[in-house]
C-alpha cells in the first residue's frame, strides 16, 4: 500500500494526498484483506515523531500519514511544493469512509474511547447511514494490555466479520496500536483521534471558518484548557520555529528513527 505521496515534515513522512486517494487506499487494502497502518495526523502528532525517535520510527512504517491539521498541509506546500487545496481531516475521512462502506457493504469496527460514546456514535452512525454494517465496537481499557488480552483482541475483531478498523484511543496510542496490530489483523487500522467523541456529538467541533485558517487548536484549547493548554502552548510555538529551519535548510530532519525496544501494547 506503500507509495510515492511521502513528503519530509521535520523528519516524519506524511504523505500529500487527499480525501479521494486515501479513501481509496482504504479500501483497496481491505479488499486484498491487507494490513495497513493510517493516521490523520495534527501538529500534536507529528511532533511526537519529531520528539521521540521510536515513535518516528512508527510513523515513518505507517503506510499512510494524512494532513489532519492545516498547518501540517501548508508546510507540505510550503516545504515540497505541493497544491493541497484541503487537509485530510480524520472526522471527515471517517464520515466518507463510512459512507462508502454503507454503499459497498463493507462492515467496520470501532476499537477505543468510552461505552458511552461509543453508543451514542453507533446511535449517529445508523441515523446517517441506516444500511452501514458495523461489525462490533469495543471501548478502550485505558492501560497496556497483556498479550493474552492483546490476542482476545484480534480473535474479537477478526471473527466478528470487520474489514476495517477506527482506533480512537488518543494521540500517541492509538498511533502505537495501529503499527502493534497491523500484521496481526490485515486490514486498514485508521487512527482517527477525536472522530469519536465528534460524530457521537458528544463534543463540539470549531466552526468551519476556524478549521479553515487554522485555528482549531484555539477553539479546542479554550474548551478544554486544562487538559490541552501544555500541548498548545509549547508544541505550536515549537513546530513553527522547527518549520521555520527547514524552510531555510538551516536543519536536516532525518527520517530515521529507532526501532521501538518492546511492544506498548496500548488499549
Amino acid at each position: 500500500m506503500r507509495n510515492a505521496s511521502k513528503r519530509n515534515v521535520l523528519g516524519v513522512l506524511i504523505d500529500a494526498v487527499n480525501y479521494d486517494a486515501a479513501v481509496d487506499s482504504v479500501f483497496r487494502a481491505a479488499r486484498a484483506r491487507q494490513g495497513a497502518a493510517i493516521s490523520a495526523l495534527a501538529v500534536h502528532g507529528l511532533m511526537t515523531g519529531v520528539f521521540n525517535r521510536e515513535q518516528k520510527f512508527r510513523l515513518n512504517h505507517f503506510d499512510l500519514l494524512l494532513p489532519d491539521g492545516q498547518p501540517v498541509r501548508w508546510a507540505l506546500n510550503l516545504l515540497h511544493g505541493e497544491k493541497l487545496a484541503d487537509r485530510v481531516y480524520g472526522p471527515n475521512l471517517t464520515r466518507r469512509i463510512c459512507a462508502r462502506a454503507a454503499a459497498e457493504g463493507v462492515p467496520v469496527y470501532f476499537y477505543g474511547s468510552t461505552p458511552e460514546i461509543l453508543a451514542a456514535l453507533r446511535h449517529q452512525l445508523k441515523k446517517t447511514w441506516p444500511s452501514l454494517q458495523i461489525a462490533g465496537m469495543e471501548a478502550s481499557k485505558f492501560r497496556r494490555l497483556s498479550i493474552p488480552e492483546k490476542l482476545e483482541i484480534v480473535e474479537r475483531i477478526q471473527s466478528s466479520g470487520a474489514s476495517i478498523l477506527f482506533v480512537g484511543l488518543g494521540c500517541p496510542r492509538q498511533e502505537v496500536f495501529a503499527f502493534e496490530f497491523r500484521e496481526m489483523l490485515g486490514m486498514p487500522i485508521l487512527a482517527v483521534g477525536a472522530a469519536f467523541p465528534f460524530l457521537a456529538g458528544k463534543v463540539p467541533q470549531a466552526p468551519q471558518w476556524m478549521q479553515d485558517a487554522g485555528l482549531e487548536w484555539l477553539f479546542r484549547l479554550v474548551s478544554e484548557p486544562k487538559r490541552l493548554w501544555r500541548r498548545y502552548v509549547y508544541l505550536n510555538p515549537a513546530y513553527l520555529f522547527l518549520i521555520f529551519l527547514q524552510a531555510l535548510r538551516l536543519s536536516r530532519f532525518a527520517p530515521e528513527g529507532q526501532s521501538p525496544a518492546k511492544e506498548l501494547l496500548y488499549g
